[in-house]
């Protein structure tokens, strides 16, 4: 297992690590911030202690397990209870609605669909912009029909591993 800019990543990047790592630092500071705060105060708290992390290199959690993601979605959930003052089993969608906060998987593809965006427009380096490539600038397909549809090129991939890569996940976005 391997920290890198505070991720753990384990040798078959399964993010697992990452996410039970995530739990615990998040389970804690929702139990501090339970009682005895304002909406307002709850909501700042949840929002630096919580949905910071879970925004925090989470594009890097494409193409995770549902089992991975549920867990996620469910440290989620917490926070959002905690801030709304809601009890354990009211529904959580209009509270997410309230908050103005995407599931966790909605937020994982608008992460990655900003990057595309930025990507396309030069708005990130270069080394990033490389990866997202339009059929229409590559002189070999552009006179293939997608060239008129502003759609990606495709990298080909032999693993499971390659198809989370982020060239091969801004098509899927």
């Amino acid at each position: 297992m391997v920290s890198d800019l505070g991720v753990l990543v384990d040798s078959q990047l399964s993010m697992a690590d990452h996410v039970a790592a995530l739990s615990r630092a998040s389970v804690s500071a929702t139990r501090l911030v339970w009682s005895s705060l304002t909406e307002e105060s709850a909501k700042t708290l949840v929002h630096a202690f919580v949905s910071s992390r879970l925004d925090y290199c989470n594009s890097l959690l494409y193409g995770v397990s549902n089992e991975l993601l549920q867990k996620l979605q469910v440290i989620q959930n917490v926070a959002a209870r905690v801030v709304m003052g809601a009890r354990k089993f009211d529904h959580i969608t209009p509270l997410l609605r309230k908050l103005h906060w995407l599931p966790v998987r909605q937020r994982i593809r608008f992460t990655l669909a900003m990057t595309i965006y930025k990507c396309l427009y030069g708005l990130v380096p270069q080394y990033l912009a490389d990866d997202c490539v339009l059929v229409s600038s590559v002189a070999s397909r552009q006179h293939l029909r997608s060239a008129d549809t502003q759609k990606l090129v495709v990298w080909r991939t032999r693993t499971v591993l390659a198809a989370r890569d982020l060239a091969v996940s801004c098509v899927v976005v």
